[in-house]
């Protein structure tokens, strides 16, 4: 039987919602946790003409800067004497965490960023097929921040426009309260 858990880490968010609740699990189970991110080297910089790019770029630097990144971001989100093993391994998504996730309890994956389904085939959709182990995927009700002051504020304002608007010019003229 398998004795760690799978947490697929995102490199924009850090994942903190899935790693707490995978943390949490791997405790109740009394198992391993294993962090997981992909990794791509980056690009080197494009040059006109046929000349190579005077810039080179230090892959294993670069590699080396990913896993202390992942590290910090297991780190703020499960504090520094987290029992965690940490993975930057080269990869895509998919076949990063179909591979790490061979043999695991369960694969946990934070909320998917993008809502738009036609634009984006989310991965957590992608791997449920083609995993060995349950896929975890926290909802985007925990792990999406609500909305912020700006955006609080912007609403409020447009409803009072809109108010405004709807009864300019029009005496006695009200809108009808909204059902809640």
């Amino acid at each position: 039987m398998a004795d760690f858990i799978v947490v697929g880490v995102s490199v924009r968010s850090g994942s903190p919602t899935a790693l707490r609740w995978a943390a949490d699990e791997a405790r109740r189970r009394r198992c391993g946790l294993v962090a997981v991110r992909a990794w791509r080297a980056p690009r080197p910089p494009s040059a006109p003409g046929v000349h190579p790019p005077a810039v080179s770029r230090d892959v294993d630097a670069v590699f080396a800067e990913g896993e202390e990144k992942l590290r910090a971001d297991v780190a703020a989100a499960l504090g520094e004497d987290a029992k965690v093993e940490c993975r930057l391994v080269k990869g895509t998504p998919v076949s990063v965490l179909l591979k790490e996730s061979e043999g695991a309890l369960m694969l946990v994956l934070d909320a998917p960023r993008r809502t738009d389904l036609k634009a984006n085939t989310l991965l957590a959709h992608r791997l449920m097929y083609h995993v060995g182990c349950p896929v975890v995927v926290m909802p985007p009700a925990l792990t999406l921040p609500g909305p912020g002051r700006a955006a609080r504020i912007g609403k409020e304002v447009g409803t009072r426009i809109a108010k405004a608007a709807a009864s300019a010019g029009r005496p006695g003229i009200r809108i009808p309260p909204q059902p809640n």
